[in-house]
Formats: C-alpha cells, structure tokens, sequence
C-alpha cells in the first residue's frame, strides 16, 4: 500500500472508531428510573439498598471515572488488546476494505484512451503496475506506475475495459463502458484534475526548462523601465515561480495596470502537465491589490490532444478567479532538448490552435505568446489571428510586421515590490 492508501485507511479507521464508541454509549445508556418503586413488593421500602446503590455509582473506578451506565467510559476500546486486531475487529477490517477499492476513470480526446487507476478518494494509485484489459485489443500496463495508462491509435467507437486483478486490491466487478472518440471536440476535460502535478511530485530543474527566444533577439534599444499609460494602452507585467515573493500593493503603487500569472507548465521531459508553486498566492495578492489578471501557460504539448489537456488545465486553475485578460499558451523552446522543440510550424500552429479553441469554448479570451522569431519562422501566424497575439521583442519600437494586441518588451525590468528583473509589457487591449 502507497502512503497516500495508507493515510486514508488511518483517518477513516479512526473516524470509524469514534462513531463506533458513541453508538455504544448511546446504545448501552440505560434509562432514568421512574422512582414509583414499581419493582417492590408491598409494604417494603427498599431505601437501604437503594441507598447503596446510588453510593455505588458516585465511586470512582480504577480508570479515575464515575462508576456509572455502561458506555460512561468512551475509552474503554483503549484497554481491549484486540481492538485494533484487524484479524478480530471487523470495524477495522471494513475500513482497510474501503481504502483497498479501486475504480476506473476514463476519457477519450481523439482515437484514445486515458484510463486512471483511482481510490476511494478519486485519487490516482501510484507505485503499482497495473493491467487493464481491452476487449480484443489485449492487455496493457501500467508501465512508469503513475496510475495511467494511456493507448493511442484507436479506432472510433464503444469500447469495455476490464481492471485485471492485483492482490492486495478490490477492483469492480464489471466491465467499463467508453466510447473513443474520432474527432478532437476542443472540451475542457472534467477529470484533469487527477493529472496536474505540484513541483513536489517532479524534477522541477530538469522539466521547468523554458528558454526565453527573444533574448537572442535583443538590441541596444530595450527600454528596462516602466512606460507610461496612453488613452490606447495599459502598462503590466508578468510573472512566475521565477519572480519569488511579490509586494503586491507595492507593484500597484509603482504604476502596473494588470499582470500575466504563470499557471503552470508541461514538463519538457516526461510532459506532465505541473502547477506553478507561486501561482494562487500572486492570483490572490494581485487580486487583495485591485489589479486586473490573465494566465499563461508554458506549453511542451507535441499534438492537439495534449494542447486540449493543457487548456483544460489551464481551466481548472483558473476555476475559482476572475480574469479580465487572456488565457495565453507560451509557445517557446526548452533549451534545444525538450518533447516538443522540434515540432513543425503547421504541427506547432495546430497545437496553439486546440488550446485555444478549447480556452475559447469554455467562455474565456485566448491568446498566444511567443517571440519575433517564433512567430516568423515556428508558426502559421495567418491561421492565428482570430486570437490575441502576445509579442515578446526587446526593442524600443518593434519591427515585427505581424498584427498583435501586447507587447513585451524587456525581461529585465525593475519595478518596486519585485526582487531582480521583471518582465514588462504594454496592452493595446480594448
């Protein structure tokens, strides 16, 4: 059993008990005597064992309580040796039955399934290799015992998976009905959830390895300051992980007018989609401070179906705030070695495209990022234009030829309220 199976059998085995031990008391708490001396004979008057009697319940016991009903004492489960005897105590034994249950999650963006191995808690089980079956295609496993297993290259259609057994776990009783989808629909996915990761669950060094393109772009001409506010512009920033703590009312006081949050990344090695670990705490500081928000995310996606789960993600984090700026996908290398920086500018532009269909769909603005030299040698930049284009060029007047609606233009600006550069932009947004 993981730790996370392993916790969750703990608390409900306690929760548990503790029901158990008020049942008892109640159940076993006898009722108030009448005082008619219903149970006596004529003419007898019985006070001297009455007397006794209630002597007797006013006594302390060994435990240092009252000597009273049965049940008075809620720890008494504590001096049973076999109380906590799995092999004897069936209340105990039915909780570790619940933790043990397994059941199937599985979605279908396009040709595929993505089957997840949860708990009771909808939580994925890692650290076994699980099988599941699928009916005439065979079995397949769970190879890095993550707790999902995804097949590709499927035909469109209804299809039962069956979870194999594994000992030490229940699995269901039948079979799990789903249905492969033959196009992507651009949907958020509902179940996303159970893929997003926190910097704890990887090698953040290793999968955080985005690369700034338009650095190497750069001229003599950057401006590192904050520009000022036109009747056509607003002057923001934006932020990650990188940025460390951030003074928020001090930001404000310095001029900023909105700010682009970091909502996480697709790792560039094993692509797991990872929540940027500074990401609620400046949504909530920039919002405590009055400013207006939008996200991005650093994409690594090598396909529309993982764009559509990036943009689901994107969705989830964003589920409880409000946002009065795109959602952005940030389109940028990792370092020469990461899953998708070899893509095609048409694979790459179809890739921009889901996510954004899928932000779209789901009521949000969306946008792309990228820099001078992305736009003109990795995309299709005609097929992008329904959406807000985001250019990163570190000049003090652009000479990019393409339309776009923002513009960043340095990393290593200052600003009160940041440690150490700063991105800065300005919003032709309406």
């Amino acid at each position: 059993m993981d730790s996370k199976l392993r916790r969750t059998a703990i608390l409900s085995s306690m929760a548990v008990i503790t029901l158990v031990s008020l049942l008892v008391f109640y159940t076993n708490k006898s009722p108030k005597h009448s005082g008619n001396g219903s149970n006596m004979t004529a003419g007898q008057s019985g006070s001297s064992d009455q007397d006794s009697q209630s002597q007797d319940t006013q006594e302390p016991g060994n435990n240092g309580v009252m000597n009273g009903q049965i049940g008075d004492d809620l720890r008494a489960f504590l001096r049973d040796n076999t109380f906590f005897d799995e092999e004897v105590n069936p209340v105990l034994e039915a909780a570790k039955d619940n933790a043990m249950r397994l059941s199937l999650v599985v979605t279908s963006i396009e040709k595929d399934l993505r089957i997840q191995i949860v708990d009771t808690q909808g939580n994925p089980v890692t650290g076994e290799s699980f099988f599941v079956k699928l009916d005439g295609l065979g079995e397949y496993k769970d190879l890095d015992k993550d707790g999902v297993i995804y097949i590709g290259d499927l035909a469109a259609g209804e299809y039962y998976v069956q979870l194999m057994p594994m000992e030490g776990y229940r699995i269901p009783a039948n079979e799990t009905k789903v249905r492969v989808k033959d196009k992507v629909e651009y949907v958020a996915i509902d179940d996303i959830s159970l893929l997003i990761l926190t910097e704890e669950d990887i090698d953040a060094m290793t999968e955080d390895s985005e690369v700034a393109d338009a650095l190497a772009d750069a001229d003599r001409t950057e401006i590192k300051k904050l520009q000022g506010t036109t009747a056509n512009s607003r002057v923001g920033i934006d932020v990650s992980k990188w940025n460390g703590e951030i003074d928020w009312d001090k930001v404000k006081n310095a001029g900023v007018e909105f700010a682009i949050i970091r909502a996480g990344y697709r790792g560039s090695v094993t692509g797991s989609l990872v929540e940027d670990p500074y990401f609620d705490k400046n949504m909530k500081g920039a919002a405590a401070s009055g400013i207006p928000v939008g996200v991005y995310f650093f994409t690594q996606a090598v396909n529309e179906v993982e764009a559509v789960e990036e943009a689901s993600a994107v969705l989830q984090l964003i589920r409880e705030y409000h946002l009065e700026y795109p959602v952005f996908i940030d389109t940028e290398g990792a370092g020469g070695n990461g899953r998708a920086d070899g893509l095609d500018a048409e694979t790459r532009t179809l890739v921009c495209e889901a996510f954004c269909r899928t932000i779209s769909n789901a009521g949000n603005q969306a946008g792309v990022y990228a820099s001078r030299n992305w736009y003109n040698n990795n995309l299709q930049t005609d097929k992008l234009e329904n959406y807000c284009i985001w250019l990163a060029e570190y000049r003090s007047v652009p000479i990019y030829q393409g339309y776009y609606q923002m513009w960043q233009y340095t990393s290593k600006g200052s600003i009160d309220g940041i440690s150490g550069n700063v991105d800065m932009n300005i919003s032709y947004l309406k």
